[in-house]
């Protein structure tokens, strides 16, 4: 039986890709219109793990799956970094002057900002992500639409590109987290993401981080989120990288002391590869 991965999105969405990029081939994607039906479907155990994208370099961390970590408190085990290479896709014979509007995910829209204001007179429109609005436009035969979307997309829905690599900027990743029911040992972890509060004493915040400071563990991502219903009070989301596991420890150890509410959300192996 394959590796069951729950995906935001259709057949052909950067999830599915960064799906692919991880797990290999023999897995099937579960298709799900919402990040929150991804995190069901994990918890209902209707499949394995979920694919769920956490920051873009362009348009920044993406707020409510922090919250969904949160709630569920799903475990994570591994990272994924994609290459967002945006194309304008249309039906087959459909020219660049025929098109009225123009349809996408709302981050994938502020990724070609630049080269839609150099279309005034098309009308943008949101989807739910960037493989259903092409899909959509197989399905309906619209001759008048395009979509912003992956080479992928165009090769699954037998759509042409019109315009290739249309995002603003060439460097724009996205990461993506590997989520489980289950925690999974993994021997070579060298990154953790953490979560905690804090006191609202002045320098609060920096003596925890100083802690990884001085045990040579390095920050890199640091995210705040309000609690719910208490003013005043975050939840602080740190991403830590190392490269002993003993100086990681020792710095988990300090840390226990200046926090409340402390969490290890995962300890996985870092990927960088693009």
């Amino acid at each position: 039986m394959s590796t069951k991965i729950a995906i935001q999105g259709v057949k052909a969405s950067f999830h599915e890709e960064a799906a692919f990029k991880f797990f290999g081939d023999d897995i099937e994607t579960i298709e799900c219109s919402s990040f929150k039906q991804t995190c069901e479907m994990l918890k209902q155990g209707k499949a394995d793990y979920v694919v769920m994208a956490i920051e873009n370099s362009i348009a920044g961390s993406i707020l409510p799956n922090y919250n969904l970590l949160r709630d569920y408190r799903f475990h994570i085990i591994g990272e994924v970094h994609l290459i967002i290479q945006q194309n304008l896709l249309a039906l087959p014979g459909v020219k660049l002057s025929d098109i009225k509007t123009v349809e996408s995910h709302p981050i994938a829209i502020r990724q070609c900002d630049e080269f839609l204001s150099d279309h005034p007179d098309w009308e943008v429109k949101e989807g739910m992500d960037t493989a259903g609005c092409a899909q959509k436009i197989m399905e309906e035969k619209l001759t008048t639409t395009a979509a912003i979307a992956s080479e992928y997309a165009a090769k699954t829905y037998g759509l042409q590109i019109l315009e290739k690599r249309i995002e603003t900027h060439k460097k724009n990743a996205t990461r993506f987290l590997i989520l489980s029911n289950e925690v999974v040992e993994q021997k070579n972890a060298n990154k953790a993401s953490l979560s905690f509060q804090t006191g609202n004493a002045v320098g609060a915040l920096a003596t925890v981080l100083q802690c990884f400071a001085e045990q040579n563990v390095n920050l890199s991502k640091i995210q705040s989120m309000p609690v719910v219903g208490r003013r005043n009070e975050y939840d602080f989301y740190v991403d830590v990288e190392w490269k002993k596991q003993s100086d990681y420890d020792a710095a988990i150890r300090k840390v226990l002391k200046h926090t409340v509410n402390f969490s290890i959300m995962g300890e996985y192996i870092k990927n960088e590869k693009v």
